[in-house]
């Protein structure tokens, strides 16, 4: 499968009805401290709370009924597993999850109540394919990766296209990198409807393999894991990786007290709540201001799911 301006219409079209039309807010004091006007589409506001139920629901609402008899399932820190849970109760189908025994609680609760069937599993990447693969075997469920695969892709691709229809001439646009699936979609938005602007994408330091990635041309782990942006630890795909070596300007990597810094910022003055993964964009704004000085950049605040408790942890001094 590739990729079209089509796919993503249809992408599109297909999620509309389940999904909100997110806002796009501005903040007059954010925008003089970074030197330029910004435009946050804000995703915290989706049904969900995250950008991933886009691409979950494309991805499922593509599946035919003989594939979808069995459920679905997929592995997830909590976003993706609650836009897989979700879509799954939309089709009248079960939904078999695999989460980090340390998914923030938040997340876990709301993948439970909306019906889905949970395991468990050791923090790392080998743990929870090794896992899924159990379910797979024993269920004959279809699995959705979280972002390596083009039908989430071309679903996470419509929050860019949005974003780019309320606000047309945007120098640039920013947007998180983990797995890269939004990343990827945000790209082929601007490449097919946008083509005069430019994406950078922002990653943590402590989970800094998308901007090795892009400099080898092959999928590369982080030299170590250890960020605030949970959703943020994962590597690149092989389907996300050529779109985004070929597309993106750059990748700026942040530091979590940066990160702290604008999640305390859009706290402050934009009073809206969003988690620490969506404001790495915010962050490498901040950090770099140079490159987007009386510049049009949007930024994509991709969710909202924080569990209460850590704000003491994150914001003690």
């Amino acid at each position: 499968m590739t990729i079209s301006p089509q796919t993503i219409l249809e992408a599109h079209s297909r999620i509309q009805p389940f999904i909100h039309r997110t806002p796009v807010l501005t903040n007059q004091t954010i925008d003089e401290i970074a030197g330029g006007k910004l435009f946050f589409k804000c995703e915290n506001f989706q049904k969900i709370g995250a950008f991933k139920i886009r691409g979950g629901l494309n991805a499922v609402l593509s599946l035919t009924s003989d594939k979808l008899k069995n459920g679905v399932a997929t592995h997830s820190s909590g976003n993706h597993a609650q836009a897989i849970a979700f879509a799954a109760r939309q089709v009248g189908t079960r939904a078999f999850i695999v989460m980090p025994d340390n998914s923030p609680k938040v997340k876990v609760d709301a993948v439970k109540g909306y019906g889905a069937e949970i395991t468990f599993c050791e923090p790392n990447q080998q743990a929870r394919e090794s896992a899924l693969q159990e379910i797979v075997d024993r269920t004959g469920a279809e699995f959705v990766h979280p972002y390596n695969d083009f039908r989430v892709i071309a679903g996470q691709a419509s929050c860019a296209k949005e974003l780019l229809e309320e606000v047309p001439d945007l120098d640039i646009i920013v947007a998180p990198v983990g797995g890269g699936g939004l990343l990827s979609g945000t790209l082929l938005s601007v490449h097919f409807f946008s083509p005069q602007t430019i994406v950078f994408a922002a990653e943590p330091e402590g989970a800094a393999d998308a901007v090795l990635s892009i400099r080898s041309g092959k999928i590369e782990k982080a030299p170590f894991v250890k960020t605030i942006a949970d959703g943020l630890q994962t590597s690149l795909g092989d389907k996300t990786l050529p779109i985004i070596k070929d597309h993106v300007k750059d990748v700026l990597l942040v530091s979590d007290e940066e990160i702290k810094s604008a999640m305390r910022l859009v706290y402050e003055r934009m009073k809206i709540i969003a988690e620490p993964s969506s404001l790495v964009t915010l962050a490498a704004i901040l950090r770099n201001k140079e490159l987007f000085a009386r510049k049009k950049t949007g930024l994509i605040i991709t969710g909202g799911n924080i569990d209460l408790a850590r704000l003491s942890d994150w914001f003690a001094n």
